[in-house]
C-alpha cells in the first residue's frame, strides 16, 4: 500500500479535535499514511454552512463535553475543562499554522491541545500565558507568539480555512484523503477502512444518493 496524506483540519475549540489529534498518528502509522495538520477556524466553517456550533446549543454543549470526556478517558488521555469555552482561537490557530517544520509544528500543536483540553487550563487567547506555556514545553514561545501576530500568519490561517471549505469540510475535526472527507473522531473507523482499501461505499452509491429526490422540506425559523 502506497503512502497517503491525511489532511487533518482542526480548531482548538473542539474537544473531539483534541482526542482525534491524540489518536491520528497511530492510525496513520497503521495505514502507511502521513498526517498534515491544517489549522482551521471553526467559526468560518459554521458561517459558510449557515449553522451553529455545538457550544451554541445548550443541550449539545453538555453532551459533547460528556462524550469527549468518556472517549479521552477510555483511550487513556488526560482530559479537563478549559477555563472558559468558547474562547477566541485565532492566536493559537495562527501559532499552529506557522511555517516551522513538521517536527516543531507537531510539538506546538501537542502543547496547545495540552494547554486547552489536557489539563493546562491556559488561556489560548492570552499572549503572555501562551508564551510562558510554550517556553515551559521547550518551545520558542516568545518568537512563536510574536510571529503569529504577523500578516503572514493571518494569511496562512485564512488560506488554510478557505482550503478546508473548498474541500467540502464543514466541521472539526475533519480528515481528508484525496476527495473524501471524514468528519469527527467517530469517523476514524471509516477513515482507516478507506485507507486500507476496504471502504464499503461505492461511487454508484454516492451517485445514487446525489440524485435522490426529496418529498418534504422543513421550514427553518429565524
Amino acid at each position: 500500500m502506497s503512502e497517503r496524506e491525511i489532511a487533518f483540519y482542526f480548531d482548538f475549540l473542539s474537544p473531539y479535535a483534541y482526542v482525534a489529534w491524540k489518536e491520528i498518528h497511530a492510525l496513520a502509522a497503521r495505514t502507511n499514511a502521513t498526517v498534515s495538520p491544517r489549522p482551521t477556524l471553526l467559526a468560518a466553517l459554521l458561517a459558510d454552512g449557515k449553522t451553529r456550533g455545538p457550544a451554541e446549543i445548550p443541550k449539545k454543549r453538555v453532551y459533547v463535553f460528556k462524550d469527549a470526556f468518556r472517549s479521552a478517558k477510555l483511550l487513556g488521555h488526560p482530559f479537563a475543562l478549559p477555563r472558559t469555552h468558547p474562547w477566541n482561537p485565532l492566536l493559537s490557530l495562527r501559532i499552529a499554522g506557522l511555517a516551522v517544520g513538521a517536527t516543531q509544528q507537531n510539538a506546538v500543536i501537542d502543547a496547545l491541545f495540552a494547554a486547552s483540553w489536557g489539563g493546562g487550563q491556559v488561556a489560548l487567547d492570552d499572549p503572555e500565558e501562551l508564551t510562558a506555556w510554550l517556553e515551559a514545553a521547550g518551545l520558542p514561545g516568545e518568537a512563536l507568539v510574536h510571529d503569529a501576530q504577523s500578516s503572514v500568519a493571518k494569511e496562512r490561517l485564512r488560506t488554510s480555512t478557505e482550503g478546508a471549505i473548498a474541500r467540502g469540510v464543514f466541521g472539526v475535526p475533519s480528515m481528508c484523503v484525496g476527495g473524501e472527507v471524514f468528519w469527527g473522531f467517530d469517523a476514524f473507523g471509516h477513515l482507516e477502512r478507506y485507507l486500507r482499501g476496504e471502504d464499503p461505499l461505492s461511487e454508484h452509491d454516492v451517485a445514487t444518493w446525489a440524485t435522490l429526490a426529496s418529498s418534504a422540506a422543513r421550514r427553518l425559523e429565524g
